[in-house]
């Protein structure tokens, strides 16, 4: 009996998600919630129950939970201007965040440990489509470059920790991730969740829809719940330390036009749509490669994006008061 409840012991894995109130979190904790496992016991945490930045509270928060693996989602972020301003704060606050929970989970012995980048990590002078073998080939776009350095020295320790201690700790790299949960900040926000907030303002007050740039710019777009069954699945049987990104194909790229005229039918929106292209356009695209993912799962089939769009639009008004904006 002692024998069996050891090996059952072994088994039981306790999963901590750092972050696990934003975006990808909330979606993970509902992929997890429609599908549980026996064997598996999920701990979602906010800032609230820890300060990451502080060793101790890092520490505090394991010796609390025992995970036995770790999804990390949690960092300091914020739009393009926000960056601009604070480099180095995104930077230093970051690093902190990182080595806590990387450096605490290999302490405590942890199994395994899923951290989340960003496609913005990658050269900002480099050919397309990007890939995995590209993430420390040249320096990142200069406006956040704090916060992209930051992402990238996980991978760094990831290879690092797998080097001189044999962890099994990993990364992801999703695109433009949109979904229910999402900050629809029009400051801070990005694009789909801004557009589907100015959007229906635009409806309440019978005003145009107006469109940064020329919404010629092309972007790889990725719902929030089709992302989270993925880490679920690079949780449970991915075994690189190398990054995969977790994207829809090239193929699947569309313009920040076509997104807009989604946006506007799932609001049923009949008013006049204005692009002010005295803004910029920003990076005209980041084409990302997803040969890596489809080789592992080339089955995996992603929502269509005018369903993912209308099912966040019907979140967002639903949830409207409660919806970070």
């Amino acid at each position: 009996m002692a024998e069996n409840n050891e090996k059952r012991s072994r088994e039981e894995k306790v999963i901590l998600v750092t972050g696990g109130t934003g975006l990808v979190g909330k979606a993970i904790e509902k992929v997890v919630g429609d599908d549980p496992r026996p064997d598996e016991k999920w701990v979602f945490m906010s800032s609230k129950d820890a300060d990451l930045t502080s060793e101790a509270e890092t520490a505090a928060l394991f010796e609390k939970h025992q995970p036995t693996h770790v999804i990390h989602l949690a960092a300091m972020v914020g739009g393009l201007f926000k960056n601009l301003a604070y480099n180095l704060d995104f930077w230093r606050v970051n690093i902190k965040i990182n080595d806590n929970v990387l450096n605490t989970a290999f302490k405590f012995k942890c199994r395994k440990v899923v951290s989340c980048l960003s496609t913005c990590i990658f050269p900002n002078k480099t050919t397309y489509p990007i890939d995995e073998t590209m993430v420390h080939n040249g320096p990142p776009h200069d406006s956040n470059f704090g916060y992209s350095y930051a992402k990238r020295m996980i991978d760094v320790q990831n290879k690092a920790y797998h080097k001189q201690h044999g962890c099994q700790f990993t990364s992801v790299i999703p695109t433009n991730v949109f979904g229910p949960w999402d900050n629809f900040n029009l400051e801070d926000g990005h694009v789909l969740p801004g557009l589907m907030h100015k959007c229906r303002t635009s409806k309440k007050q019978d005003t145009p829809f107006t469109i940064w740039g020329t919404g010629s710019p092309r972007r790889q777009f990725i719902y929030s719940y089709d992302l989270a069954r993925l880490f679920l699945w690079t949780l449970r049987e991915y075994e690189e330390i190398d990054p995969i990104i977790l994207s829809v194909g090239e193929e699947d790229e569309v313009s920040i036009k076509e997104a807009a005229e989604m946006v506007v039918e799932a609001f049923e929106f009949k008013g006049e749509v204005v692009y002010d292209t005295s803004k910029s356009d920003g990076q005209f695209k980041k084409t990302a490669s997803n040969a890596k993912l489809r080789k592992y799962l080339p089955d995996f089939k992603f929502t269509p994006i005018k369903q993912a769009i209308k099912e966040t639009v019907d979140w967002f008004e639903a949830n409207y008061e409660i919806a970070r904006k």
